[in-house]
């Protein structure tokens, strides 16, 4: 563990609370705190459309609070850095959220994320509260056609936000909504790969062990181990690799509609991913498949490491509709239907 400062910071306890500050200070027209790491829109929706829930740690920024506001989430729960929130705050959070409509939880498939949502949702449904579970498991770096429950859940949360968001805008119900969603998460797929190495921000301490010139495919959301490590080849190559693997999972039919995004992890640059999009692009091309929607964007970040993760998703045409055509106005995902 190093003593050398290398962020911006105060107190190193006080991160989670002082980068929430100062985000609702920010964007006080789309979001607020409503309880302590608890965020919600400034704006509510109607109370007879059902409400979008997620949690997660913080030191991913924007993800997951970036995404709360009109046509994708309500409200967001907030851990400390790389850690699930309490169960007891989650609760506090659905307990604000408490509507005839119901609420979705959206829950990223990590063990401690998992553990807080089971233990509230107990809790919720003791208190008469109407809530019910999608688990994303887009991670495919365990292996092509591992079960659901050993993949991790990794940036294809982003837009599952927006298709969620716009559904429940559109006055769809509890079970449509689950119905809708789980369509979405059985059928995207993700996979990262590092070239560098985050550390912890309130102690410096390296997640990971990754020299340079060397990049793993497959490393989990906070550094953890993939596929395996090997010298850096080119973007062409990289990129032609993963696009491989997601097909190999996902099997898209020729003449398929894809959505296709590359998430900074945080210290790659635009210019990298701009190249590593040309070329999944033109391979998805070359397969007889259709890129429909689309981004380059960090939308889920892992501090300072470098690399990036490449998500593609076969879609259905609802899928296409409320991830294109609805409106969006959150702080990091903002769209205007057509």
């Amino acid at each position: 563990m190093s003593t050398v400062k290398t962020k911006f910071i105060n107190d190193p306890e006080q991160i989670t609370a002082e980068l929430l500050e100062g985000y609702v200070l920010c964007y006080p027209d789309k979001v607020k705190l409503a309880g302590e790491n608890i965020v919600v829109r400034a704006n509510p929706k109607a109370e007879d459309k059902v409400a979008i829930v997620t949690l997660g740690g913080s030191g991913h920024e924007p993800a997951l609070s970036g995404f709360v506001g009109e046509g994708m989430l309500d409200c967001s729960v907030v851990g400390d850095i790389f850690a699930a929130p309490g169960a007891q705050r989650l609760f506090q959070a659905l307990q604000l959220m408490k509507r005839e409509a119901g609420i979705l939880l959206v829950v990223l498939n990590h063990s401690g994320d998992v553990m807080s949502a089971n233990m509230a949702c107990q809790l919720a449904e003791r208190a008469g509260i109407n809530v019910k579970q999608l688990v994303t498991h887009d991670d495919i770096s365990a292996g092509i056609g591992a079960p659901a429950a050993d993949r991790r859940g990794l940036a294809g949360c982003v837009p599952l936000f927006k298709v969620l968001g716009a559904a429940a805008e559109e006055g769809k119900s509890l079970d449509e909504l689950l119905e809708i969603g789980k369509r979405f998460t059985d059928k995207v797929a993700t996979l990262a790969v590092a070239t560098g190495v985050c550390t912890h921000p309130q102690n410096n301490a390296l997640i990971s062990d990754l020299p340079k010139g060397i990049m793993e495919i497959g490393m989990g959301q906070h550094g953890e181990g993939g596929g395996g490590q090997k010298p850096l080849v080119s973007a062409d190559e990289t990129a032609t690799e993963m696009v491989d693997l997601l097909c190999q999972q996902l099997k898209p039919a020729a003449g398929s509609k894809l959505m296709l995004i590359i998430n900074g992890t945080g210290a790659t640059t635009q210019m990298e991913h701009n190249i590593i999009f040309r070329k999944a692009y033109r391979e998805l091309e070359a397969r007889g498949l259709q890129v429909v929607s689309s981004r380059i964007q960090e939308i889920l970040t892992v501090q300072e490491q470098a690399g990036f993760q490449m998500l593609i998703a076969v879609l259905d045409d609802d899928h296409i509709l409320y991830l294109n055509d609805k409106k969006a106005d959150a702080p990091y995902w903002t769209t205007i239907g057509k």
